[in-house]
């Protein structure tokens, strides 16, 4: 099942997950966007740079959504996902694709989507110091995208009124907020994550409508530990336990 470079950690949900050793491995990012999409049993969803799966299929167990494609531009990191979705009895719901997602189109995955949701790389290609690991630096860094490149895509996959869901760093909120608009995708609701009552973010959320009417809604933010503590909030323990947010309703 699993070779030398590789493990299996058990995580949320009963799932289990085969992860490269020298890879990016799951995270509060990859769950907490999980966490934020909204239920909708009969969609069909596509994640964008799926890595080795988890989000798609935290969503698919929670049963947000009834398919999920997965576009992963390393073929390597693609056959993992595969991997994890037969280690999981979700093959049959989870589709991965090992294509460049500024080539993606809706007739790749066999028509429009509902929901669209993505965890881009944060640092631009000419940013921050480079890994001697070429799949981390492909993950952080946006080597293939830009995240108005994200954007663009969740646009020609979304049908009217598709929703797209980011977790992204606030530092390049100002860049993420233009890249959806730019395409047409109007931002509706954004939460921003803190470690303590004392820290500044360090994530936000954000989901946006395709050719929804202006108007975002900022949630209060959530706070992962109790100050000066390694205890999660009672807040995060349910977003944790429930792999949902609270007031989830969207306009």
């Amino acid at each position: 099942m699993i070779n030398d470079t590789e493990r299996i950690n058990e995580i949320n949900e009963n799932l289990r997950l085969i992860e490269k050793k020298d890879s990016l491995t799951f995270g509060t990012d990859a769950y907490l966007l999980s966490a934020y999409l909204k239920a909708r049993q009969s969609s069909v969803g596509v994640e964008l740079g799926c890595g080795s799966g988890v989000v798609s299929l935290l969503a698919l167990t929670k049963k947000k959504c009834r398919h999920v494609y997965g576009i992963e531009v390393q073929e390597e990191i693609a056959e993992v996902a595969r991997r994890n979705s037969k280690l999981n009895s979700l093959d049959d719901k989870f589709t991965v694709i090992s294509r460049d997602l500024r080539e993606i189109k809706a007739s790749d995955i066999g028509g429009e989507a509902d929901v669209v949701f993505s965890n881009p790389p944060y640092m631009r290609a000419d940013s921050g110091k480079l890994n001697i690991n070429e799949q981390k630096n492909i993950s952080r860094h946006e080597i293939f995208g830009e995240i108005n490149d994200f954007c663009a895509c969740a646009k020609r996959l979304l049908k009217h009124g598709g929703d797209f869901y980011v977790v992204y760093r606030p530092d390049r909120m100002a860049e993420l907020i233009f890249a959806l608009k730019s395409n047409n995708l109007e931002p509706k609701r954004l939460t921003f994550i803190h470690k303590d009552t004392d820290t500044p973010p360090s994530l936000l959320l954000i989901s946006a409508k395709l050719g929804g009417k202006s108007g975002m809604t900022t949630s209060a933010p959530v706070y992962i530990y109790k100050k000066g503590t390694n205890e999660y909030t009672e807040e995060y323990s349910k977003i944790y336990e429930s792999c949902t947010f609270g007031g989830e309703n969207e306009k």
